[in-house]
């Protein structure tokens, strides 16, 4: 399957980024490119039994407005282990969510503040469970 998003990888597992035309994912990538993450894909992902990869004619390319089409090393394929949806407002305390499609685990992010990314890789780790969680986006549902 082939998904309008972006893709960023940290020790081999991958965070898809999930938005509108111009939402931010790409921006994310580039944020958390500088946290530590390498690149997988930007734009279009192609996903299959639970891994990453980028578009062949996209691989390794990522647009940054007001530069163009930049050239990055990347990564793939990735097992995936989260999916952000980029959005303008995220919840205080939202409920677990995944994704429909994929079953990921779903959180959704406002791509805007300073603090996005860092929000970003803290979701992955509590997608891994190396961050616990008492309740919100990976804490205990409840009814």
């Amino acid at each position: 399957m082939q998904i309008h998003a972006s893709c960023a990888a940290r020790d081999g597992i991958g965070l898809l980024i999930l938005g509108a035309p111009g939402a931010g994912k790409s921006d994310m990538v580039l944020r958390l490119i500088d946290r530590g993450f390498i690149l997988v894909a930007d734009d279009r992902v192609i996903i299959e039994n639970g891994l990453a990869s980028p578009a062949a004619t996209l691989a390794g390319l990522i647009e940054v407005r007001g530069l163009g089409l930049l050239r990055l090393p990347f990564q793939a394929p990735v097992r995936l282990a989260l999916a952000i949806e980029l959005t303008g407002q995220a919840e205080r305390l939202p409920v677990p969510l995944r994704h429909p499609t994929l079953g990921l685990p779903l959180c959704r992010l406002d791509p805007r503040p300073a603090s996005a990314a860092q929000r970003a890789a803290l979701a992955l780790d509590c997608a891994l469970g190396r961050v616990s969680q008492a309740a919100g986006a990976f804490g205990v549902a409840t009814p």
